[in-house]
């Protein structure tokens, strides 16, 4: 059984987009058992590095309003999906798809949090603070290779009030796209193990969105987790947009962070439909390719199990009320 800790499955619907990656009708063949949908409301897409070495510029922060808008309409995506709404682990069973609901980014939430219990019972139980660009709540980091994720101020006084509500219902506090001071400031306030869903590391790839090794560290000693994104440009050491990127680039990582701060820490945060993944790896299609790379690489069976569904088990039971 595989959980994946990231796809953008449901802003690729609502833009139109063609599925590259979740095809659902695929799940059931490959042991997809589902995992964290977000809801990411988008900016004008990036422009693709031309480059190893890039800076991409961060958009302008989304007006409150307008996010939550376009959340409406992607929550009508979600809602549309087969899929069963995840709110405990034992909703991930073999043979079925089970989606967490994840806000990529709290621009929809008011900064005072007055609708954070309507978005709780429709069923969210995770959130990113940021999706990179700055709102009332954090700043992310910038799309920069090579760059430390130390890009600027920490979180807001919303932002560690949004932490100490998503503590209070049991709602995951992901660190991913968060810049470093933020990341600091989660650790300290969270009484919840620290989750980063679909990031890598720094050591690997000096990608500003990878966790460096103090912050692996922290997310270890928390009994947290880290969800290893496919994106090449985040699993590469180059840094580049290479579609022939080997699986063993993303294995390497899962060995680099396991050995650093412990099996139990390591998961699948594919970043599907939201990045340039290996084309060896293709989408769902391709997973078992990649459990497959994994034993090649040495990870036995128990350390498998742990990789693609039971950590992220372990995380949600702890996190989840």
């Amino acid at each position: 059984m595989i959980i994946d800790g990231h796809n953008d499955l449901v802003c690729r619907l609502w833009r139109g987009d063609e599925v590259r990656h979740v095809h659902l009708d695929d799940a059931r063949a490959r042991d997809f058992a589902g995992g964290f949908f977000a809801l990411y409301v988008p900016s004008p897409k990036p422009a693709e590095p031309t480059t190893p070495h890039y800076e991409l510029p961060l958009p302008e922060p989304i007006p409150t309003d307008e996010a939550a808008r376009v959340a409406e309409e992607l929550y009508e995506v979600f809602r549309s999906l087969p899929v069963r709404l995840a709110t405990r682990p034992d909703d991930f069973q073999p043979g079925r798809v089970a989606a967490i609901l994840h806000l990529e980014g709290a621009e929809p939430l008011a900064a005072d949090l007055s609708d954070l219990e309507r978005w709780y019972g429709r069923g969210l139980r995770s959130i990113g603070l940021v999706w990179s660009r700055a709102n009332a709540f954090a700043e992310g980091v910038p799309f920069r290779f090579p760059s430390s994720p130390d890009t600027g101020p920490g979180l807001t006084a919303a932002g560690r009030e949004l932490v100490r509500a998503c503590n209070d219902r049991g709602i995951v506090v992901d660190l991913s796209h968060l810049n470093e001071a933020g990341f600091w400031e989660v650790a300290r306030l969270s009484s919840a193990p620290l989750v980063a869903t679909h990031s890598n590391a720094h050591t690997l790839c000096a990608a500003s969105r990878n966790l460096t090794d103090a912050q692996l560290d922290a997310v270890g000693g928390s009994g947290g987790v880290v969800g290893i994104n496919f994106a090449v440009s985040f699993v590469r050491e180059d840094g580049a947009q290479i579609a022939a990127t080997p699986l063993e680039d993303i294995v390497r990582h899962a060995d680099y962070i396991a050995d650093r701060i412990g099996i139990d820490h390591v998961a699948f945060g594919s970043d599907f439909d939201g990045a340039l993944v290996p084309e060896a790896l293709g989408g769902i299609a391709g997973l078992p390719a990649l459990v497959n790379a994994l034993r090649a690489g040495g990870f036995d069976d128990e350390a498998v199990a742990k990789v693609t569904h039971r950590n992220w088990l372990r995380v949600l039971g702890d996190t989840w009320r």
